[in-house]
């Protein structure tokens, strides 16, 4: 009978439970935000960004060869470069950490650590 009696109000169509979700404005929030990152990654793979030619544009940044950046090592330019590098490709691309981590040669954990700090270069140095 009281989902008889919510459907007749028209209260049937809301977007989510409350309960579960939280209130109707943080869910909107939250769905606009998702779909904003759902367009952008496909607006930057429509224009033929992939891992490669990320990398391009980081070793233009930077003024670094790939193998340099997609190199072993811990020297400091090859750490901010490999940082954008990551925060890049995983968040703006969506390539998976997994195969990040296989193509740079390091682990999972690394790259994850690497987006976190790539995220603050990009915001630093005003990049996008």
């Amino acid at each position: 009978d009281e989902i008889k009696k919510i459907r007749l109000k028209g209260q049937d169509r809301i977007k989510s439970d409350q309960r579960i979700l939280g209130e109707s404005d943080f869910v909107i929030d939250v769905l606009s935000e998702s779909e904003e990152q759902f367009s952008r990654k496909y607006k930057l793979k429509r224009l033929g960004y992939t891992f490669e030619k990320v990398t391009e544009k980081v070793c233009e940044i930077f003024e670094l060869e790939k193998e340099y950046i997609t190199g072993r090592g811990k020297q400091r330019d090859r750490i901010h470069a490999r940082d954008l590098l990551c925060y890049w490709v995983v968040v703006d691309l969506g390539i998976p950490m997994v195969d990040v981590a296989r193509r740079l040669d390091i682990t999972p954990a690394a790259v994850s650590i690497s987006v976190q700090r790539g995220e603050k270069t990009a915001k630093a140095y005003k990049l996008e």
